[in-house]
């Protein structure tokens, strides 16, 4: 780091040095935090907006805490790059992302101040509010903090956090970090002075002593509490959070340091939960974030002084996977009034913005709301409409319950377009569609597909959209061979897979993304490839056909091994008798870290040389086995 350009900055190599700082110094400390922030993205990329809007409450939550012995929880993580920086991880920040290098998000194990794993979002009240439990149970004086933005608070989950904890009095103080992208209120001098007066400590120790020196249950408690509310009601928000037991402080500006050390340290003094309320620009003090917070929520590396985000090489561009979902939900709504597309809050992410500008009375975005997705689609579904539920496969894990009991239980003819199904590469395991195989297939009354290239993506949405009944199609992030998506759509035969190549002694029966990859294998081991298409129902005859004619099996999935779709042939093959010796490939028993999408596939082994690496051994080993006399003498092959 620069120490001309940041010299307050390039001296706190941990939140202890910060709280050595007068607190006058803390707004240069806030200025040189962002321009550092701009400068480091720019050179690597990463999550941007986020941290940008938050820099003054990263800088003053570490100035009035003791963390790492206060517990700082940060909601999602986008948020967390001003964090990294000021606990000790500056230098090594341009390594976010990349293989080895700082996570995208908060991880226990990289660092003590980060307190809680978050990546998925709406858990950071629950953590804070465990251990706040916890806390006073061990009689510690320790105080805990969860940030949470406004996008996160709209799940189930951040509500059902905090109609637990105003329900308790342990010490919780929860930041409600607004940044104006769902809710635009005012801010000014008139919010300001609300937000001081309210939560000063001159008004917060009389309210405080009030409630010690008057009974509860005595008509004066009551009324007190009435115009307190009423004086609320009228000069600030809702009174919900309150209702629910916190006391609530704010709204304030979330970018007057000032203010806000003034305020957090009331709330950091009073006793009981306390919510804090504040607002933020997402993207501040970097003028093309702030005009443009949806294209800089995440960057690849650009130029600071232009904010020009390199183009792609003028070579032809493949299609990816999400946009060929989102040009054939385009299509597939002009053929069918019925469709109505659904997505919890990733309107851009999953391809839709074409079709909520073209159908916006048939789009709807429930807010991170996963749970509340998948039952609104069933309830359309009761009532003749078939939904599309756009969804990645790590959120759709947050929808399990309502995946079986509201949709495939009613058999509702609801499609599930799964994105970013298998490894996502730079924002690693938290993200990573790892396991959707795994818990779909034993659902009944599912459908699931697994395309191998863009026209069979469209093709099976096609197919899944037609099917009276619970469909899903599940397709990796990012681009596919490059195959050409013909407009004219054709339903896919239920169950039936696809023999790619003709070959002896062994066959490789490969799923979705895995299908490319062990075209290579097959050419050089003269194998029988079979695209299987459907994971669910399995083409059973195609199965045993290929376990009669060859000497081994071979399954490839992008999906965790452990009751993944090749445990399911296995199942297929045990059951009608045959012996046949069978391997499965696929992610092991193990989180893959963060790296681009290709050094995770080469990492878990999936990539052609890692698949036909894993065949070659599995061979060497049959092979020693069938000459060991032992083995030989029980009659083994």
């Amino acid at each position: 780091m620069n120490t001309q350009l940041f010299p307050l900055l390039s001296a706190i190599s941990s939140p202890a040095d910060l709280r050595q700082l007068e607190e006058d110094q803390l707004p240069q400390v806030a200025d040189e935090l962002r321009c550092f922030l701009i400068e480091s993205v720019a050179t690597s990329g990463g999550h941007f907006g986020a941290g940008l809007g938050c820099v003054e409450l990263t800088v003053a939550l570490h100035y009035l805490f003791d963390t790492p012995r206060d517990r700082v929880v940060w909601d999602v993580g986008h948020q967390a790059y001003p964090h990294k920086i000021l606990s000790g991880r500056a230098n090594e920040i341009t390594t976010i992302k990349q293989k080895q290098g700082l996570a995208p998000f908060p991880k226990r194990s990289e660092s003590e101040y980060d307190a809680f794993g978050t990546g998925h979002s709406s858990t950071s009240v629950s953590a804070a509010l465990g251990m706040a439990i916890v806390a006073a149970m061990q009689e510690e004086d320790r105080k805990c903090v969860a940030i949470i933005g406004d996008g996160s608070i709209s799940a189930g989950m951040a509500f059902e956090a905090l109609n637990h904890g105003g329900d308790l009095n342990n010490d919780l103080l929860v930041v409600l970090n607004e940044n104006q992208m769902s809710i635009s209120p005012n801010v000014g001098a008139m919010t300001k002075a609300l937000g001081r007066l309210m939560s000063g400590p001159t008004v917060t120790g009389i309210r405080e002593r009030s409630k010690k020196l008057i009974q509860r249950d005595s008509r004066t408690w009551r009324f007190m509490s009435r115009w307190e509310e009423h004086i609320k009601g009228m000069v600030m928000p809702s009174t919900l959070f309150e209702e629910l037991g916190f006391n609530y402080l704010g709204p304030i500006d979330g970018h007057d340091l000032p203010t806000l050390i003034r305020t957090i340290r009331t709330a950091r003094d009073v006793k009981g939960p306390n919510l804090l309320h504040i607002i933020t620009s997402k993207g501040k003090g970097y003028s093309h974030a702030e005009e443009d917070p949806v294209k800089y929520h995440a960057v690849g590396p650009f130029d600071p002084d232009t904010g020009v985000i390199p183009m792609p090489s003028p070579e032809p561009r493949k299609p990816k996977f999400t946009e060929v979902f989102g040009q054939w939900l385009c299509d597939m709504a002009e053929q069918d009034s019925s469709l109505l597309a659904i997505t919890p809050a990733m309107r851009e992410g999953s391809g839709m913005v074409e079709f909520h500008q073209r159908f916006p009375d048939r789009y709807f975005d429930v807010g991170i709301a996963e749970q509340h997705s998948v039952t609104l689609a069933a309830g359309m579904a009761c009532e003749g409409a078939h939904p599309v539920v756009a969804i990645y496969s790590t959120f759709l894990q947050r929808a399990y319950d309502q995946l079986i009991h509201d949709v495939a239980l009613q058999d509702l003819p609801v499609l599930f377009a799964i994105d970013r199904a298998g490894l996502v590469g730079p924002d690693g395991p938290t993200h990573a569609g790892s396991f959707d195989l795994s818990f779909m297939r034993c659902i009944p009354n599912m459908v699931i597909m697994a395309p191998a290239d863009e026209d069979e993506c469209r093709q099976m949405l096609y197919t899944g959209f037609r099917h009276q009944g619970p469909a899903a199609v599940r397709y990796p992030r990012g681009t596919g061979p490059g195959i050409e998506v013909q407009k004219e759509m054709t339903a896919i035969p239920i169950g039936k897979s696809k023999v790619l190549r003709d070959g002896k002694d062994m066959a490789i029966l490969a799923f979705g993304s895995m299908v490319e990859p062990c075209r290579k294998v097959a050419e050089q081991l003269n194998a029988t490839l079979i695209n299987m298409r459907f994971v669910k129902p399995l083409d059973r005859e195609a199965i045993l056909a290929a376990a009669h004619n060859h000497s081994c099996l071979v399954t490839v999935e992008e999906n965790a091994i452990a009751g993944g779709v090749g445990s399911g042939v296995n199942e297929t093959v045990l059951a009608s008798g045959a012996s046949i010796p069978m391997l499965n490939i696929g992610l092991t028993d193990t989180f893959i870290q963060h790296g681009t999408r290709g050094e995770c596939l080469r990492l878990a082994g999936l990539d052609a040389n890692g698949i036909m690496r894993q065949i070659t051994q599995f061979r060497e080993a049959q092979y020693r086995q069938n000459q060991s006399p032992s083995t030989a003498s029980h009659g083994i092959s």
